[in-house]
């Protein structure tokens, strides 16, 4: 190589190491000031009442959005146990029983859904729940946010069956097992640990939208017994909030969003926690 082509080569390698620094750079700093913005407006406002206790009257302040922090579990567990046992059960066949022109027209619909706007999800949903009923629920917020945690848990159990060797299969086949025998105890939980991760990721990743319960739960300022009448949600409440005219209002929103990415990133670090935990050794 000569002198010249060399100091090229160096010169690029400086310069495109010098450029992706930088993008780092941008992306972290990104992260680290909505956070530390968040938490200067939005820390001040935590506390005890805000925590436990309900909205207080147009014009009064203090109170809180306990009814609605309450609310957001209450719209996720739906979610979980709507979408996640289909997306399962549609990520095992995509990846274990379809075949390969089958397998890529259900690929490709599980991506178009994934990339559908939540407010036309929303939109769906109230016309799947809402109306038949006659009323806003928690359950029909419950089944507009399990349509978006489906495709995802179907891409993540698909990726991560195909992850499993084929020896393990082919051994189970071997021994006498049927194919449905040799996913469900041999396929199934050697990928058990990333499929967990894949549904929680999809839960957290719905936990923020606010448009598909604008059309399907609504809100509520007081509490929501059972899942067939309007309930609060954090998204919902931090949008009213927001936008309205007064200034404890806005705060109580800085609050609540703090409090929505809190529970954000405590799931990411479940996952995490979970994808990376060892599996126990078999004697």
């Amino acid at each position: 190589m000569s002198p010249r082509n060399r100091i090229r080569r160096k010169a690029v390698n400086a310069i495109m190491l010098t450029v992706t620094g930088v993008c780092t750079l941008v992306t972290v700093s990104a992260l680290f000031f909505l956070l530390g913005y968040l938490v200067w407006h939005g820390g001040r406002a935590i506390n005890w009442d805000f925590l436990t206790k309900l909205p207080k009257p147009v014009g009064e302040t203090g109170g809180g959005m306990a009814n609605a922090i309450v609310g957001t579990g209450k719209l996720l567990l739906l979610a979980a146990a709507f979408g996640v046992p289909v997306g399962f059960l549609g990520g095992v066949y995509l990846a274990e029983f379809a075949g390969r022109q089958l397998a890529f027209a259900i690929r490709y619909a599980t991506d178009l859904l994934n990339g559908v706007p939540s407010i036309v999800i929303g939109i769906f949903a109230y016309a799947l729940v809402v109306v038949p009923t006659g009323h806003f629920s928690a359950a029909a917020g419950g089944v507009a946010l399990a349509i978006m945690v489906i495709p995802i848990t179907i891409r993540t159990t698909e990726q991560f069956l195909r992850a499993v060797p084929d020896t393990l299969r082919e051994g189970a086949l071997a021994l006498g097992a049927s194919k449905w025998r040799t996913v469900a105890t041999v396929v199934a939980p050697a990928a058990a640990r990333g499929i967990v991760t894949g549904a929680i990721l999809g839960v957290a990743r719905v936990a923020g939208e606010t448009a598909p319960l604008l059309f399907t739960a609504f809100g509520n300022r007081y509490w929501s017994a059972g899942f067939n009448r309007p309930i609060a949600s954090l998204p919902v409440m931090i949008y009213t909030y927001a936008i309205s005219a007064y200034e404890d209002w806005h705060r109580q929103a800085w609050a609540a969003g703090l409090v929505l990415l809190a529970l954000m990133l405590i799931a990411n670090i479940a996952a995490r926690l979970v994808l990376s935990s060892k599996a126990p050794q078999q004697r």
